[in-house]
């Protein structure tokens, strides 16, 4: 273990505790060893960091920050340096406003028009959704902080997600639900990723020592932490013993008391505890703020990129007679609401206080056209 002489000093208490939240956001700390407390928020379209008291629906304030294209959008640029140089701005604003661990990017794989999430996810393909999510985790731990790819893993849908169950053969869980994973962890290198709340063939994502420690770990070289998706832990005790390391959120002390009861039970061993704990360290004492965090960072310049982005996006599927680009005096008809207030994000997860908003409208009277 790394920390071996640090975990000696805890109590199996102490322990127990670090393996589950502080409360919505972030994790337990303990002062008098110097273990530091980390933030974690939000991100896969844009930082979510709450004002005030947190909660994990979306429901309440968030610090403004730029609200970048979805991932289904940036996925439509095939270039993973894009979203690179994008995940590196995002992480910027997650070292601003004091976050330790950016949740995201959304990593799925988009199977069906059902999914009420597929924007937050970037293909059908996991090649594609792989090499981009890297470049995601590249740039947002350039900025010494954490990115956290989700949902792992075979989260297809979000009609009964906490209870679904991915029924899957071996061949196609490997080379469809598998190999964006795989990817994005043997190139991006991510120091979280999150387990999904579905079970797979039977058994739940964040329980599934197969998927969490023989694949992810042994397998694929995994060296950081495993956080449950918020609400989705289903076991605590067999969640650690899987290879699960932070349930999130925290239990008001439940889960601690009833993994050491389990330790005291013989039920799982403390040298199992002990693993969890020395990994979870590793992460956290890595990516725990260095300095506090003053709220800064280039608005204006991160909106001028997130522009770009959508710029590059553009699929254009014919242009017969040279239709594009517009000639100058050209009239154009605007038609519908979106254009003066335009649907541009989702809800939960995905819902970011945008520091700039521009319509359709409001662009459209820069431009040389008469509307």
């Amino acid at each position: 273990m790394k920390h071996k002489e640090l975990i000696e000093q805890m109590t199996l208490e102490e322990k127990c505790g670090l393996l589950s939240g502080r409360d919505i956001w972030s994790t337990r700390p303990i002062q008098r060893l110097g273990v530091p407390t980390i933030y974690l928020s939000d991100g896969p379209t844009g930082m979510r960091k709450q004002v005030g008291e947190g909660d994990h629906l979306g429901l309440n304030a968030s610090l403004p920050a730029t609200c970048w294209p979805t991932a289904v959008t940036v996925a439509c640029t095939w270039d993973p340096a894009l979203g690179e140089e994008l995940g590196a701005a995002l992480g910027e604003e997650a070292v601003a406003q004091g976050v330790s661990v950016v949740l995201g990017p959304g990593l799925n794989i988009q199977r069906s028009p059902l999914c009420g999430r597929n924007f937050e996810y970037f293909s059908e393909d996991p090649i594609l959704a792989g090499k981009l999510a890297a470049g995601y985790i590249r740039g947002i731990q350039s900025r010494g902080i954490a990115a956290c790819p989700k949902h792992f893993a075979a989260n297809s849908q979000e009609t009964l997600r906490m209870v679904s169950d991915s029924v899957v053969d071996g061949r196609t869980f490997r080379e469809v639900y598998l190999t964006n994973y795989e990817i994005a962890v043997k190139e991006g290198k991510p120091k979280f990723i999150m387990s999904s709340y579905n079970r797979i063939n039977g058994t739940y994502a964040n329980e599934d020592k197969t998927l969490l420690s023989d694949i992810l770990r042994d397998e694929w070289g995994f060296e950081g932490a495993v956080v449950t998706d918020w609400g989705g832990s289903n076991d605590h005790v067999e969640g650690v013993r899987a290879g699960s390391h932070l349930e999130m959120p925290g239990t008001a002390g439940d889960s601690d008391r009833q993994l050491a009861a389990a330790v005291k039970a013989g039920v799982i061993s403390e040298e199992v505890v002990d693993q969890r704990v020395d990994e979870l360290l590793d992460v956290i004492l890595a990516v725990a703020p260095k300095e506090k965090a003053d709220g800064s960072f280039d608005k204006e310049g991160h909106h001028a990129l997130a522009a770009r982005v959508a710029e590059e996006a553009v699929v254009l599927l014919k242009n017969e007679e040279n239709i594009l680009p517009l000639a100058a005096g050209a009239k154009v008809a605007v038609i519908g609401d979106f254009a003066a207030i335009p649907r541009y994000q989702g809800a939960g997860s995905s819902l970011v206080n945008p520091t700039k908003l521009e319509c359709t409208l409001d662009v459209l009277d820069k431009m040389p056209l008469e509307s």
